[in-house]
């Protein structure tokens, strides 16, 4: 079906929706280097009006992907909840975006649409609304997780304590864990990136967090951010697995590119369940995406980066994860050049994903070669932190010395929890000031009584860990 636009001298037309969703997208140098960008402002805007004016019907007959050759397309259509899609189902792209932004669609509303929206709706709705809308309307979407503690809740946010080592070092990676404890993080998730494939090294990281965890009796979950296969095999081998962690994406070639089907996910999902490890809940599953991750993997098939990004959302609602988070200019400038790109995808990716039931963070990022900076990155966090983000990353001064990028750090967590008056997971909350960390009110103690309180013998004593 071809869409078009005139403005007073010139029709605009687009061929089908996949091009009509590109071309109304908010430049992206990704969209750029795949070619499939608006040539100008004007037909930017153009393609925006016809956007403004598809019924949302017609995203259930026009696939993107074709139905045929895309498991990602296949469990989009096939998983439609048409009952939930009946409150929206007259409207067009348009009239969603102002019922969504109205005083009288609440949170609960959203959450009753969720599973009737594809993510294609999704992405267009964010492509006819500006950072403002996009924060207005994330801030409405609420979705709680349960695991260890819980994720979500109003007026709280929670962060993921990232201890990256360069060498996987447990006694370096046990001291970054400390230090960002004293601060108040890792009610999210103690999250470790590996730097070894090794299946031994996984297990013997979890093992090492999960003697800490249980020494403090600490309301927290672990992960080792390794590939869905190694976990699957550390379970088997009995090892103390909380989490399932994946990088994900929104088209099948993309996914295969990571080594992962849907299959996959499905299996790597019940095995973790099965241990029922959680105390609150059991949602156990934890998924990356990024915008680009498609096009970078020549799996895009002419689909715009955000589009593709909504659609790997697709995938993660399947499993019910605790969490899932945008890493959002860590693939570099090539797919969001500058710090405007990376802030209007930070935006857009939160949003959509709250508006699809998913309980969002966001890796507030950039690599040392992308046209940003830390003041950039405090800008982000702060939008997100207004339009209620779930977490988002705590890394020891914000340098990922293993992954060489920069994200956001304790500290950051402390400046976004004070000016909007934030707290930590309720459980967490609690073990906190149990174990003299914080005051009763949540304030953070001295860092040295902190520390006499967490560990006796001061520092030294990590090694008797």
């Amino acid at each position: 079906m071809m869409f078009s636009y005139g403005t007073h001298d010139r029709t605009y037309r687009f061929d089908d929706l996949r091009t009509l969703l590109a071309k109304a997208s908010p430049l992206r140098s990704g969209d750029v280097l795949a070619g499939i960008a608006a040539e100008s402002e004007i037909e930017r805007v153009a393609a925006r009006y016809a956007l403004a004016d598809v019924p949302l019907t017609h995203f259930l007959n026009e696939a993107v992907i074709p139905y045929e050759n895309d498991d990602v397309t296949r469990l989009i259509i096939d998983t439609h909840d048409d009952s939930a899609f009946s409150p929206v189902r007259h409207l067009t792209v348009g009239q969603l975006r102002e019922w969504i932004l109205s005083d009288e669609c609440d949170s609960e509303t959203l959450a009753n649409v969720a599973r009737g929206l594809t993510p294609e709706m999704v992405a267009a709705v964010s492509k006819l609304m500006r950072n403002q809308d996009l924060i207005l309307a994330a801030g409405k979407c609420r979705v709680v997780t349960r695991f260890r503690n819980t994720i979500g809740l109003p007026g709280r946010m929670s962060v993921r304590l990232q201890p990256n080592h360069p060498t996987d070092n447990i006694q370096g990676i046990l001291a970054s864990t400390i230090d960002g404890l004293l601060y108040g993080c890792g009610d999210a998730v103690i999250g470790i990136n590996p730097a070894s494939d090794s299946i031994a090294t996984t297990i013997d990281l979890l093992r090492a967090l999960d003697h800490f965890r249980q020494r403090f009796n600490a309301p927290l979950q672990i992960c080792v951010l390794t590939h869905i296969t190694n976990t699957m095999r550390a379970i088997e081998a009995e090892a103390p697995v909380d989490l399932v962690f994946q990088s994900i994406a929104g088209t099948q070639k993309a996914n295969e590119s990571f080594g992962v089907t849907l299959d996959l996910l499905r299996e790597a999902h019940e095995a973790a369940r099965s241990l029922k490890r959680g105390t609150v809940g059991q949602n156990c599953m934890y998924f990356e995406t990024g915008q680009g991750s498609a096009l970078s993997a020549d799996a895009h098939f002419g689909v715009d980066q955000q589009t593709c990004e909504a659609r790997a959302y697709a995938v993660a609602r399947q499993y019910s994860p605790l969490l899932v988070n945008t890493v959002v200019g860590f693939i570099g400038p090539e797919y969001l050049f500058d710090s405007k790109q990376i802030i209007r995808a930070g935006l857009e990716d939160h949003f959509c994903g709250k508006l699809l039931g998913l309980p969002m963070g966001c890796d507030v990022c950039y690599t040392n070669h992308a046209e940003a900076d830390q003041d950039d990155t405090d800008t982000l966090l702060t939008l997100l932190g207004v339009a209620g983000v779930n977490f988002i990353m705590g890394v020891p001064g914000a340098d990922d010395i293993m992954l060489n990028y920069q994200s956001t750090s304790f500290h950051d967590a402390l400046y976004l929890r004070k000016v909007l008056g934030l707290k930590r997971a309720p459980e967490f909350e609690l073990w906190l000031h149990q174990m003299e960390i914080t005051d009763e009110v949540g304030m953070l103690m001295p860092p040295q009584q902190a520390l006499s309180a967490l560990l006796p013998g001061g520092l030294l004593a990590i090694g008797d860990l």
